[in-house]
């Protein structure tokens, strides 16, 4: 499978959103009789959507709106809310810093120490608002702030890096040991990132509850230019369902795959969930929300690597509340607001009554499906993200 880049040498082909379209199915289902929930461990959750753990979009607010909504929003505890007793000031400095010394000042800011006490607080403000509280860290970090999580009252707990595998060789530091991880969490463990079928199911084995999807997509993530790192979205979410439908056979145990990055619209959500996805993970268009931290701006997680960013500060601006964002009323016609309802939409249209169904819709390769027939949308810049 492949074709040959050079001699002795193949290339996989892979395809993203863009790449993509879904065929409408030979039934159609009322939009508001679907069923757009999703489980996580015996929990069901009334929208798959789920806000990234930046903190440019999630602040214990937001994670609290999110919850109301029906949906998880992940706090960063390597985040400035985790550092800073009084995070608006920092978050002042970030946003109000220009373009060029954006990375430097975000750099700055995150190497304030982490603290416990805040980590607990954190937590407490989220679960006081009546919000699930889902938080993050680093695979290096894991063991000391899951148990910390835990005896805060999280609900679940992430371990997520650019790249997480269930093998890591190192000699300068011990390893987190994920399946050890695993073991001493009474609370869900998702970890992520990961992108190829045989490092999904070697997750899967050590005990993961759920995966994250995606190497290098994100609007604020710059991996693929810094590293070279990366595998379109459509193509990693296929395999890693792959990996899940693999898995759940083998031992009859399901575990939830979740795209993270790449989606701006309602469509690019659409065509993760018809690739495989059981839910996805969105940064960029909550950080357009009135509740998000980032007052209109969104700044990638790698971002404050002391040596090597790989991210970097982006505006995208306010487009609304988050309920306006997730559930309507849409005043733009470029697919960035109501995702819910486009979820809706799309699943009457193929015909699917739940998330998994959607997840078998036909898919064909269709690169010109955004631009066949819309010279007058092109000219008039309409119909797209702005």
């Amino acid at each position: 499978m492949g074709m040959w880049v050079g001699r002795g040498r193949k290339a996989r082909a892979a395809y993203g959103f863009d790449d993509i379209a879904l065929v409408p199915g030979t039934l159609t289902v009322n939009p508001n009789e679907v069923d757009v929930s999703w489980e996580l461990c015996g929990h069901r959750y009334g929208i798959p959507i789920i806000a990234a753990a930046m903190d440019g979009v999630v602040g214990p607010r937001l994670a609290v709106e999110m919850g109301r909504l029906g949906g998880l929003a992940v706090l960063n505890l390597e985040g400035v809310f985790s550092r800073y007793a009084n995070p608006e000031d920092v978050l002042d400095r970030i946003v109000s810093a220009s373009q060029e010394e954006a990375t430097k000042i975000i750099q700055s800011i995150y190497s304030e120490p982490i603290k416990e006490d805040l980590i607990h607080q954190r937590i407490r403000e989220i679960k006081k608002g009546g919000g699930p509280a889902v938080v993050s860290s680093i695979p290096q970090r894991a063991e000391r702030f899951g148990q910390i999580a835990q005896e805060a009252g999280a609900d679940i707990f992430v371990v997520q890096s650019t790249v997480t595998t269930a093998r890591h060789i190192a000699t300068e530091y011990t390893p987190v040991d994920l399946g050890k991880l695993k073991r001493s969490l009474a609370i869900p463990l998702v970890i992520g990132n990961v992108v190829t079928y045989e490092a999904c199911l070697e997750l899967m084995e050590v005990g993961a509850d759920a995966l994250l999807i995606g190497v290098g997509p994100g609007a604020a993530c710059t991996s693929r230019e810094v590293l070279g790192l990366g595998v379109p979205q459509v193509t990693a979410t296929a395999d890693a369902a792959a990996a899940r439908d693999f898995h759940y056979k083998k031992t009859g145990r399901y575990i939830p795959v979740i795209t993270d990055g790449g989606m701006t619209t309602g469509g690019d959500v659409c065509k993760a969930f018809a690739s495989g996805a059981d839910a996805v993970m969105i940064g960029s268009a909550f950080a357009r929300a009135t509740e998000a931290p980032g007052r209109g701006y969104h700044w990638g997680m790698a971002t404050p690597h002391a040596n090597l960013p790989r991210g970097t500060r982006i505006r995208v601006g306010i487009a609304g509340s988050l309920e306006q964002i997730l559930f309507g009323p849409a005043f733009t016609e470029d697919g960035t607001l109501n995702l819910v309802g486009a979820i809706r939409t799309c699943m009457g249209s193929v015909g699917a009554q739940s998330i998994r169904e959607l997840q078998q819709t036909e898919l064909i390769i269709a690169p010109t499906i955004k631009t066949e027939g819309k010279v007058f949308q092109q000219a008039q810049k309409l119909g797209s993200p702005r």
